[in-house]
């Protein structure tokens, strides 16, 4: 091989060489679009979750005014929308035929009347013949023992006497029949006074149905529903028609709001409650929880609780029957962080949290919520905080005496250390010691407040008791502009924002702060898809 045939070889070789390099890196070389992020502010606000339900306004209190006796009816005197009061008139059904019970129930009361003055007469007629027959009797003793004294003496036979004390005998069962007799009448006059009262009680009856052939409202107010019409035929056999509708005031009614079962255990008496009706629409009107009904509404399998909703409706705008989209507002927090909820629907793949937050004392050991959310007594000094929360409103909702607060840090100081004994507890055993602090700190609490101030802080541990943290996680951007991970912690959502509860010194703290941008969408790139790393080799064309 001459030289210049090596000088080909040797060129041929480098071009190749340089060409599957370039190659190699021309096809290896990312070209994807690099990801861009959209951010938002960690913000500190408030915040009020609510529960969204749907109800129909009605009157506080409407009766149905019915009938008790069936017939035509003969004249209505109320209309829709009258105003009526108690004990007025408002309907009349045909009285002819009550009117003729009522006097043939009187000729059956005369008639035995009459039995009764026959059988006072006939029972005078059985005394006087008691009364003879004792007089025969007594005659007939006296013959007797005069024929005895005289057989004694010889002076009659002794025949004659026996013929005497047969005929004392005889007048002594004649006495006995006539007694009879007497207590016979005496039975028929107690039969006929009792046939008196009956026939009492039958004509009483009479005329009260008599009387309630007149229709007359049993309450102040308003004729919202009128059912029946003049001619109209109402029977009343199985129960009473419904003949009228009336609400007693509507100026005080309420909302009766179907809630699901999966939120009913956030609603509560005296919850702040915002409705809307389509009568009006754009305007909003107030409310609060009165009661919580604890009979449950099955309807196609779905559970719902009926919550009864009062407000005042002096100006009589709203009506009965209008459908009311309601919402409750179920808890609020003055000054707590919150992101906004798209933050928490973010996933980028292959960035994994640079921090896990370990189970704090608001948890129990397997992270779910356990509780009222309390961290350490420490973090109530601060201002922030759970423990701080409920302690300020313990203070506040109860307005508590200066001795009665300095009470009450004393006892949140005094749990400190016990709460900081559980960092060193097994998982397992963290969550019951937890809860039987809190339940010694309750009950102590408790024993410090005057007997006016233990219903409303009962309910007040009963709200924070309902009070739940749940998991979640947020990328926020670094300074080089790369996102990291964080697991987090969260309270209350109003639907579009979501509290982020941060304790202080729990892993996190330093960046998890008010200001700091978090991650709320991915652009350019899939973010549910991992980056396209550099390749290994030149990928084939095809």
């Amino acid at each position: 091989m001459d030289s210049m045939t090596k000088k080909i070889w040797v060129w041929t070789a480098a071009a190749l060489i340089l060409g599957v390099t370039t190659l190699g890196w021309w096809w290896g070389r990312d070209t994807g679009p690099k990801p861009q992020y959209r951010t938002a502010l960690i913000e500190r606000g408030s915040l009020q979750a609510s529960v969204s339900a749907s109800g129909t306004v009605n009157p506080v209190t409407q009766v149905s005014v019915g009938t008790q006796v069936s017939g035509q009816i003969r004249d209505i005197h109320a209309d829709f929308n009258d105003e009526v009061r108690a004990g007025q008139l408002i309907a009349e059904i045909d009285p002819e035929t009550f009117e003729y019970r009522v006097r043939s129930a009187l000729a059956d009361l005369d008639a035995a009347r009459a039995s009764v003055l026959t059988a006072q007469a006939n029972a005078a007629a059985t005394r006087a013949q008691v009364s003879r027959a004792q007089t025969e009797l007594a005659e007939a003793r006296r013959v007797h023992e005069r024929n005895l004294q005289l057989v004694a003496q010889g002076f009659i036979s002794q025949s004659e006497g026996d013929r005497t004390l047969a005929a004392l005998n005889s007048a002594q069962e004649s006495l006995k029949s006539a007694e009879a007799l007497a207590a016979v009448s005496e039975a028929q006059i107690r039969s006929a006074q009792a046939t008196v009262t009956q026939r009492e009680s039958s004509l009483a009856q009479a005329r009260i149905d008599l009387g309630r052939t007149r229709i007359t409202s049993p309450v102040d107010g308003i004729v919202i529903k009128r059912a029946v019409e003049r001619g109209q035929t109402v029977a009343a056999s199985l129960q009473a028609p419904e003949l009228f509708v009336i609400a007693q005031n509507l100026a005080d009614m309420q909302v009766d709001a179907s809630v699901d079962e999966a939120d009913v255990g956030r609603i509560r008496p005296g919850q702040q409650v915002s409705f809307t009706v389509d009568a009006f629409p754009g305007q909003t009107f107030e409310g609060a929880v009165q009661q919580v009904r604890k009979a449950a509404q099955n309807v196609s399998n779905v559970v719902t609780y009926t919550a009864v909703i009062g407000f005042s409706n002096a100006s009589g705008r709203l009506l009965p029957g209008m459908t009311a989209n309601v919402r409750v507002v179920t808890e609020a927090r003055e000054g707590v962080l919150k992101l906004p909820n798209a933050a928490l629907r973010v996933r980028i793949a292959g960035v994994e949290p640079v921090v896990q937050s370990a189970p704090t004392e608001g948890e129990s050991a397997a992270g779910a919520p356990n509780g009222p959310v309390v961290s350490p007594p420490a973090a109530a000094g601060s201002g922030r905080g759970p423990m701080a929360e409920f302690r300020n409103r313990v203070v506040t909702d109860l307005t508590l005496r200066p001795d009665q607060v300095d009470r009450l840090d004393a006892l949140v100081a005094g749990a400190a250390p016990r709460f900081m004994e559980l960092r060193n507890l097994e998982e397992a055993e963290r969550g019951r010691v937890r809860d039987r602090i809190l339940a010694d700190l309750r009950a102590a609490i408790g024993e410090l407040l005057d007997d006016d101030q233990k219903p409303r802080y009962a309910a007040i541990v009963a709200e924070a008791a309902g009070r739940q943290t749940t998991r979640g996680r947020v990328f926020l951007l670094g300074s080089d502009g790369k996102p990291a991970a964080y697991d987090v912690r969260l309270g209350i959502s109003d639907g579009s924002t979501t509290e982020l509860v941060v304790p202080p010194g729990s892993p996190g703290a330093d960046v998890l702060v008010e200001g700091a941008r978090v991650i709320t969408a991915v652009t350019g790139v899939s973010s549910s898809t991992p980056q396209r790393g550099a390749a290994t080799g030149p990928r084939m064309p095809f």
